[in-house]
């Protein structure tokens, strides 16, 4: 085994996050170093496996290493160092110490002491020691002494040894919140919010700790926020299961019950390979509560821990028994009943919100009371129904029949064949078209009776539209047609007739008889105003049919001009919204100048559709916001999704909700709201995967890689890299593409090894999808990374392979061929220059300001001869 094996291993583990693989690579440099025969290395290597099970989610494993070290310095502090490190790693042994309650707490106070002497003697402040107090003295219950040592700890002078500027205002934010002292730790931790934290784990549990105080002082929108930014960045690591536990209560007692079952089934399995029983004991109380809150009953099936079917109401039982235990074996072992009164009170909770919003489109929208009927007499309710019908106001309608039904319990032979038709269009708005059918049958006979045939007629030919609708065509249309004829002759001139011939057309082009129902909208007038404007709506839908687009345009102007004119008509957005349609696909570019009609027709929709209508609202928003982001206003574009996804969902059509989201993912990314992106985006792809929507879920998830990617997170790097492999066979260039962008996430990310890996895997897809470009860009660009990753001479020996794939760049683009040279030789006198062969790369700088000079690149040939100078300013000084 050598020490360059071990060393690798370390460097590769750097660039993973913490948790098991980063572990297991630690864990194999440490057999490695340890058969190298060199204590001084093993010493240096169990270091830092510590830092990985502490941060890893294995604090028990810790133990054993950091007692091994501390062994070791105290034996021969001169030979193995580290005394700092030790120093630091104290505190993170302290805290676990209080986590498992099989530990004496005797020993944790020993720890303790053994902590504050070393402190002493180095002459440290004992800002930390005092913390560590502080935390041990909340575990166990002790107020005063947590007061005492949080007072000493706040007045103490910081030194390095303290925790880092995120990580100690989240201790006192606690101890703040946990004394009611909410106004105080939003003053601690509001300097710690606006900066940039380089720590693993911050900004998430300022956050989560500030979770309390921000609902307890009416901060909701800041709650709101604190739970969607911390979750995001905690849930993937197992460490902070604890912190879940807060996630989960939080939403159970804001009325985000669904959600908190979503983080719960997610991390249910965490369960069996808790970090802690403490971290355990936490989880399971906020688990139950959730599933408390939820009324989950017995319907409900869950994964089990285990992956096991299991009932929630059986869950919630197992859970709590499971955190009373646990809370009971602290309390034992601390002698206080600390512990299961908190985990008690978790487990009673009650809501302090009747609910909390999490997003712009997570709405509970509470449908507006049905107006009031203005009318007051049977009559004159009936008449306020039928217009209101007529109008599109179906809320007013229903009103209106309602006040009639409790007015009037012994119609007359005409009401109640009004009300009889105002029945059967209430089933028919439900879905329910035989029930209509049979109602209006019954109206009819009632209207005869009455010595009403003109209503008669006119309610056949609604039993008529039924039947076609029905399947019963041939019996459908011969009543539609008697209908109109016998409507001609008694009514002719009245609306009665008019909306004969339109329901007697409109049942044609349902039938798919387009040709026969313009024949019968154009063998009479409609003399009727509204039904005259509801005609050429019904003509343009024809004429679309018949693919007469100018045609169908002038028509739905006609009409939509006519209902525009009428007031109160509200079924006049839905005409706005078919004709903005119509004039979009007709002229799908946005003009490059001057107002868009498609977008002033859009909102006139909006405007003029009632709340009601809302999968029709909901459409347009859709609509709007496509057409936005046509137009490039991505902000605007975002604004109009959100409203889309919440009506979408609210109807619970999750279909249109789900392909809404995916688009609003588009929207927020292109707008640089990269963390809503990647939040959207994650929501919309097991809707559309659920929805077999291969292509769109495909496009959901590399929306998301790329708002990982702005985010700085490393999930955006795997994403890449599943997408390319699914795309392998079929777009082997699109799967190199996708390699390739996979390696530059890692690079910016500063995880050199494995992006080199990364782009060693795209340069062989893109030989494979005979790109040479791609090719050089990529041999090129791993060069780069071997020599970042600590391996300067594989990174030259890159860089030779890159400069051999110049040959196969076609001659026929010498311009391309030029900027590829030049950025290999100027990529490789750096290299050079980093093994100090100054000559050499003043050599290929050289070639490189030559290259970029002939193409213009003035920027580029800029940059090069600054680095010349530095060469030359080097070389000079040896």
């Amino acid at each position: 085994m050598s020490v360059e094996e071990v060393h690798a291993l370390l460097a590769r583990a750097e660039e993973l996050p913490y948790g098991e693989a980063r572990t297991v690579l630690v864990e194999d440099a440490l057999r490695r170093a340890e058969a190298t025969g060199d204590p001084v290395l093993a010493y240096r290597v169990r270091m830092e496996l510590t830092g990985s099970y502490q941060h890893g989610g294995e604090p028990a494993k810790a133990f054993a290493t950091f007692s091994r070290c501390l062994s070791q310095h105290d034996s021969d502090p001169g030979r193995f160092g580290g005394e700092q490190v030790l120093l630091w790693q104290f505190k993170w042994i302290v805290n676990s110490l209080t986590l498992f309650p099989e530990i004496p707490l005797d020993r944790t106070y020993a720890v303790l002491d053994d902590m504050e002497r070393r402190y002493r003697l180095g002459g440290h402040s004992l800002q930390a020691v005092y913390h560590y107090r502080h935390v041990v003295a909340r575990h166990v219950g002790d107020e005063e002494a947590a007061e005492e040592w949080f007072a000493k700890w706040h007045a103490a002078p910081r030194d390095a040894l303290s925790d880092c500027e995120g990580c100690d205002p989240t201790g006192k934010v606690r101890h703040l919140i946990a004394r009611g002292r909410h106004e105080e730790a939003l003053q601690v931790a509001a300097p710690v919010l606006g900066r940039e934290l380089n720590c693993t784990e911050q900004p998430q549990n300022i956050l989560t700790a500030l979770l309390p105080a921000y609902l307890a002082t009416g901060r909701l929108e800041e709650a709101a926020r604190a739970h969607r930014r911390a979750y995001r960045l905690t849930r993937a690591n197992l460490r902070d299961m604890a912190d879940i536990a807060d996630h989960m209560e939080f939403c159970a007692r804001t009325g985000n019950h669904a959600r908190g079952l979503e983080i719960l089934q997610r991390h249910l399995e965490w369960l069996e390979r808790a970090p802690s029983p403490y971290a355990r004991m936490r989880f399971a109380a906020a688990a139950a509560l959730v599933l408390r809150m939820a009324d989950t009953g017995e319907g409900l099936t869950l994964r089990g821990p285990s992956g096991e079917p299991v009932a929630a109401a059986e869950l919630h039982r197992e859970l709590t028994a499971q955190a009373l235990e646990l809370a009971g074996r602290f309390d034992a072992r601390n002698g206080s009943s600390c512990q299961g009164d908190r985990v008690r009170a978790v487990l009673e909770a009650e809501p302090i919100l009747e609910w909390l919003p999490l997003s712009p489109y997570a709405r509970r929208p509470a449908p507006p009371p049905p107006p009031a009927a203005a009318a007051d007499g049977p009559d004159e309710l009936l008449q306020a129904a039928e217009d209101a019908w007529t109008r599109g106001d179906v809320p007013a309608a229903l009103a209106a029949w309602r006040r009639f039904d409790e007015l009037v319990t012994e119609p007359t032979a005409a009401q109640a064949g009004r009300r009889a038709d105002g029945t059967g269009l209430e089933r028919m708005t439900a879905g329910d078209m035989a029930g209509a059918a049979d109602c209006w049958q019954r109206a009819a006979e009632l209207h005869l009776r009455a010595g009403d045939e003109t209503r008669a007629q006119s309610t056949r030919g609604r039993v008529g539209a039924a039947w076609c609708a029905l399947g019963r065509v041939d019996e459908g249309l011969d009543l539609l047609t008697a209908s109109l004829a016998r409507l001609e002759e008694i009514a002719a001139g009245t609306r009665w007739a008019d909306a004969a011939r339109l329901r007697l057309a409109g049942a044609l082009l349902q039938l798919g008889r387009a040709a026969e129902a313009l024949e019968v909208l154009d063998s009479g007038d409609l003399t009727d105003p509204m039904e005259a404007a509801e005609g050429q709506v019904l003509r343009g839908r024809v004429l679309l049919d018949l693919d007469r687009a100018d045609e169908a345009e002038q028509a739905l102007r006609r009409g939509y001009a006519a209902l525009r004119e009428s007031d109160g008509v509200t079924w006049s957005g839905e005409v706005a919204f078919l004709l903005a349609q119509l004039v979009m696909h007709r002229r799908p570019e946005p003009p490059a100048e001057g107002p868009d009609e498609v977008l002033a027709l859009l909102d006139e929709a909006i405007a003029r559709l009632p709340v009601q209508q809302s999968p029709l609202r909901a459409s347009a928003h859709a609509v709007r916001g496509g057409r936005l982001m046509a137009c490039g206003r991505f902000a605007d574009a975002a604004d109009d999704l959100i409203e889309a996804v919440a009506a979408f969902t609210a109807a619970g059509i999750a279909p249109q909700a789900a392909y809404a989201r995916l688009d609003l993912a588009a929207a927020l990314l292109q707008a640089g709201r990269h963390f809503e992106a990647a939040e959207v985006a994650e929501e919309a792809g097991p809707m559309l995967a659920q929805l077999a929507d291969h292509d769109a879920e495909r496009r959901c998830r590399y929306l998301l890689a790329q708002a990982q990617e702005e985010l700085g997170e490393a999930g955006a790097a795997d994403i890449y890299a599943e997408l390319a492999a699914e795309e392998r066979e079929e777009r082997p260039h699109a799967a190199a593409r996708l390699l390739e962008k996979a390696a530059d996430a890692l690079s910016r990310l500063d995880r050199s090894a494995l992006a080199a890996e990364r782009y060693a895997a795209a340069a062989e897809a893109f030989t494979a999808a005979g790109d040479p470009y791609g090719v050089v860009r990529a041999r090129r660009c791993r060069a780069m990374c071997l020599a970042w990753s600590g391996r300067p001479e594989e990174g030259l020996q890159a860089m030779a392979e890159a400069r051999a794939a110049l040959d196969d760049l076609p001659a026929g683009d010498p311009a391309a061929r030029t900027w590829e040279t030049a950025a290999v030789c100027y990529d490789h006198a750096h290299l050079l220059a980093g093994v100090g062969r100054l000559a050499e790369a003043l050599e290929q700088v050289e070639q490189a300001i030559a290259g970029f000079a002939e193409l213009g690149e003035r920027q580029a040939a800029d940059t090069a001869a600054a680095f010349r100078e530095r060469l030359l300013a080097a070389a000079g000084e040896e």
